[in-house]
């Protein structure tokens, strides 16, 4: 009795198909659009966000003091502070500590 060997074609296939299949796996988990990357962009993306926000309050907390400083609304307790510790004043009745 003759055996009868399997034909080459369906082996092949089988063997494209698999290997096509783990490609497009490991492209899903690890490739340049996969669950890793998008983590990854997704942490960066809450980074960035919580340093656009930070730099908005020091933003608002400049333009509130050149708003202070400014011809129209002058806070003279502001502009004092900013004397003392640019030029360093003292004012006649303070003692001085060094």
């Amino acid at each position: 009795m003759q055996r009868k060997r399997p034909s080459f074609g369906p082996v092949m296939f089988y063997a494209l198909a698999g290997t096509f299949g783990t490609y497009l796996t490991f492209a899903a988990v690890q490739g340049e659009y996969g669950l890793f990357n998008r983590i990854q962009i997704d942490a960066d993306a809450a980074n960035l966000r919580a340093d656009r926000d930070r730099l908005a309050l020091e933003l608002a907390e400049i333009e509130n003091r050149t708003h202070r400083l400014s011809d129209a609304y002058l806070d003279l307790d502001l502009l004092d502070q900013q004397a003392r510790q640019t030029l360093g004043y003292v004012r006649a009745d303070e003692i001085v500590l060094r």
